[in-house]
């Protein structure tokens, strides 16, 4: 495992970090085991989030004790400075430290967010101020908006810039990452596998490994998981035209609208499962009908309780149309149970 520094920050970070979501899932023990398997295995920059439950409480006991060995990097919804104020408060407890190392404002994809979290009493000035008095080493900023990400690296305010990076969302390369390179940001890539769209970690990694800079955040449920992804990194791999061939495949199949899985759309208020329901045509790709049909019943019965109100739009970082895409995956669905004599009940 190569280390660096991270952009003009002061943290050295392992070149594979840690993203906190997966350990959601896991009871608390099991989630402790697998943190510390990857700190043996390297990995020193763990990412998590204040809304990610008690992915925070878990890494703090994990590695209580050991807080000069691990980069610790959270988050923060909260954009008023009140609210700010406090989920750093619970980050600080929950993690069992003094001091976080890169505290960054979480999804900043819209203007008017940016606008209230820069207004009087917003979170920025609050944050600032902690970072002054020692709780916060760095400010990170994360987003899903290119045009709003490379607007907010601009600001001189950031160590860091958070976005999705991977082969089949790859336009950050071109523009945000070499400007970010320019101004001094350290860059971290979330959704390496594309939200779980990609499931091919070895031609994921292959690819992400060209950008020695951008540290890939993959999230991890088992130490099988740890094992196969930070083994690309014990050993040099590159990408072959088998690999390219597979990446072209895979951008075919999804294009660019497609469901990554961030779950930001939900709770849908009339009770839709609309992750799982969006990605019925990837599954049924990758499964027989009759296999598909099985595997997403329950989420996709829920399809016509849908009135299209509009609130998973509004939530959506991406913009999807997700009723739409809702209906497409249903009638779909709807096709093959009815190829297979298995008609929605």
């Amino acid at each position: 495992m190569r280390y660096y520094k991270l952009g003009n920050t002061d943290l050295t970070v392992s070149e594979l970090g840690f993203g906190g979501i997966p350990i959601l899932r896991l009871e608390s023990t099991e989630a402790e085991s697998i943190l510390r398997y990857a700190f043996d295995k390297g990995i020193n920059f763990f990412d998590t989030a204040n809304a990610y439950r008690d992915s925070e409480e878990k890494i703090g006991r994990a590695f209580a004790g050991m807080r000069d060995k691990v980069v610790l990097a959270t988050k923060t919804m909260r954009r008023d400075g009140k609210g700010a104020l406090e989920n750093l408060e619970q980050s600080l407890r929950m993690l069992r430290t003094d001091y976080i190392d890169l505290y960054q404002f979480h999804q900043v994809a819209q203007e008017s967010v940016w606008e209230e979290i820069c207004a009087h009493g917003g979170a920025l000035a609050v944050l600032q101020k902690a970072k002054e008095a020692g709780k916060i080493r760095h400010l990170g900023i994360t987003s899903h908006s290119r045009p709003m990400a490379a607007k907010l690296i601009q600001t001189g305010l950031f160590g860091t810039i958070q976005f999705p990076f991977n082969f089949i969302e790859e336009a950050a390369a071109q523009d945000l990452h070499p400007e970010a390179r320019r101004l001094g940001l350290g860059i971290l890539a979330m959704k390496p596998f594309a939200g779980g769209m990609i499931d091919n970690a070895t031609i994921a990694f292959k690819y992400l490994r060209q950008f020695s800079d951008v540290l890939p955040l993959p999230g991890f449920d088992s130490v099988a998981a740890v094992d196969e992804v930070a083994g690309f990194y014990e050993r040099e791999n590159g990408l072959n035209a088998d690999d390219e061939a597979r990446m072209a495949s895979y951008r075919q199949e999804l294009g660019q609208q497609f469901c990554r899985r961030c779950e930001y759309c939900q709770p849908c208020p009339q009770g839709v499962m609309i992750t799982p329901a969006m990605g019925y045509q990837v599954a049924a790709r990758r499964m027989s009908p009759r296999v598909s049909v099985e595997f997403s019943r329950a989420a996709m019965e829920t399809v016509p309780r849908c009135i299209e109100c509009g609130v998973c739009i509004q939530r959506c970082p991406y913009n999807l149309p997700i009723p739409e895409m809702l209906k497409k995956h249903y009638d779909l669905w709807g096709k093959h149970c009815r190829e297979v004599n298995c008609s929605p009940r």
